[in-house]
C-alpha cells in the first residue's frame, strides 16, 4: 500500500505526458490510499482541465471514475494537530502535510511528484520515479 497524492492520482487517471510513470507506480503497488481532501484538490485539478485544457464534462467525469476506484475507498482522516506539527517544521502546505501525516501513522510510502515534499520528509516521501523502478 501507498498514499497516493493528488499529482500522482492525476497523472494516473487523466492522459498527460506522466501518465506511463504513474501506470508504472500502480504495476509496483495498486494499493493507494489517501486522506479525504484528495477529493476536493482532485476535483480542483479536473477544474483546470475543463477550463484550461478543453477537457469536457463527460472526459472529467470518466477521469474522476479512474481517479475513485485507484483509492476504492481507502480514503482517511487525519490528525489536524499533527498535519499543523508538520506543515510548521517543513514549511510545505498543511494539504501536503496532510498525506505526509497519513503516510507516517500507516507506516507506508508517499508516493509524489512534490519536490518540497520530497525534500522535507525523505525517509517516507518517494518520488514516482525511484517507487516505479522498485520490483513487485
Amino acid at each position: 500500500m501507498i498514499v497516493a497524492d493528488t499529482n500522482l492520482i492525476a497523472y494516473f487517471s487523466i492522459y498527460t505526458e506522466h501518465s506511463t510513470l504513474a501506470e508504472a507506480v500502480c504495476a509496483v503497488d495498486p494499493t493507494w490510499t489517501a486522506p479525504l481532501l484528495w477529493r476536493s484538490e482532485y476535483l480542483a485539478t479536473l477544474m483546470k482541465y475543463v477550463k484550461h485544457a478543453g477537457m469536457n464534462f463527460e472526459t472529467a467525469v470518466s477521469s474522476l471514475r479512474v481517479a475513485e476506484d485507484a483509492i476504492a475507498g481507502r480514503e482517511y482522516a487525519v490528525d489536524a494537530r499533527k498535519v499543523l506539527e508538520l506543515a510548521i517544521k517543513s514549511k510545505c502546505s498543511a494539504y501536503d502535510c496532510e498525506y505526509v501525516a497519513l503516510a507516517q501513522d500507516l507506516g507506508v510510502p508517499l508516493v509524489t511528484a512534490d519536490k518540497q515534499v520530497l525534500r522535507a520528509f525523505p525517509k517516507i516521501a518517494i518520488s514516482l520515479e525511484k517507487f516505479a523502478r522498485k520490483k513487485k
